[in-house]
């Protein structure tokens, strides 16, 4: 088991779900549900505060993310996806796949909410939040 990041070429996670209107709803969906709950948008690891365009989501979870046979079903929880600056998520996804033990771990929630913690102490020594 891997949290690292697969290439894209033969991943149809990355080169269908990521691309497809279920998707697109899926985060849409995502971002109202956050304006409902009446938390405001942010980075997850810089806290700056950015509109929907500006964040990508983050998934903690893939167990709810389902290729079916008729194509993907879209079921992630609320808590399964977090918004990140493009910039952000590089540097989430990096500190996972170079890191030996997140890399490896057995829960990818636990795996990111780890790096998210360090990725958020070193923006913070770096004054970037």
């Amino acid at each position: 088991m891997s949290n690292r990041r697969r290439r894209a070429w033969g991943n149809s996670y990355r080169t269908e779900y990521l691309r497809s209107r279920i998707w697109f709803r899926r985060r849409d969906a995502w971002f109202a549900e956050t304006r409902r709950r009446g938390i405001p948008l942010a980075c997850a690891a810089c806290g700056q505060p950015a509109p929907p365009g500006q964040l990508e989501l983050h998934h903690v979870d893939y167990r709810h993310v389902v290729r079916a046979e008729h194509g993907w079903v879209s079921r992630e929880r609320h808590e399964d996806l977090v918004p990140l600056h493009p910039l952000c998520h590089d540097l989430l996804h990096r500190l996972i796949e170079r890191d030996r033990v997140l890399a490896r771990m057995r829960s990818r929630r636990d795996a990111s909410n780890l790096a998210l913690a360090r990725l958020r102490q070193k923006l913070v020594r770096l004054g970037a939040s």
